[in-house]
């Protein structure tokens, strides 16, 4: 009966450390992780398409993720994307004049946003605004205009 009673918590405690391991796993897989608390500063975009980029997407700069999307917004006035940004603290040089790009990781995975450095003296700060942008590549648009473009040369052929 106490081996029964042994097996049956050495079970127990098995599943209960699998159920932990599983839960920190969903947290890296959903991009939950990281920057914790909020510290660093805002920064700003605007874009005229997202694609699926969504709020906590990462923010890389050389393949290195220095931050994450903390709010997307639109624009009534402009009819642009406002994407706000919150790049760890670690990370304040920044040039003014960096360029914003919304990348795809592999051929449909998540969305995220480049950050290619300028040559500017002058740095990002809290509030900064990146102007130099480029949307995302939206691959249903891609397709259409390559249909489009192959339907227009079939029909000058004749």
């Amino acid at each position: 009966m106490v081996q029964m009673r042994t097996m049956e918590i050495m079970v127990g405690a098995f599943m209960a450390a699998g159920f932990v391991a599983l839960f920190f796993l969903a947290m890296q897989v959903s991009n939950l992780s990281g920057l914790n608390g909020g510290e660093g500063y805002h920064i700003t975009a605007r874009f005229d398409n997202i694609g699926g980029l969504k709020v906590r997407s990462p923010v890389s700069m050389a393949g290195v993720r220095i931050g994450r999307v903390s709010d997307i917004s639109f624009d009534n006035t402009t009819y642009e994307a406002v994407v706000t940004m919150l790049v760890d603290s670690n990370h304040k040089t920044i040039p003014d004049d960096t360029f914003a790009k919304i990348y795809t990781a592999g051929l449909l995975g998540e969305q995220y946003i480049g950050l290619d450095p300028g040559g500017s003296e002058k740095f990002l700060t809290e509030g900064g605004k990146v102007s130099l942008t480029q949307s995302a590549l939206v691959l249903e648009e891609i397709i259409g205009q390559f249909l489009f473009s192959k339907a227009e040369e079939g029909g000058n052929n004749e």
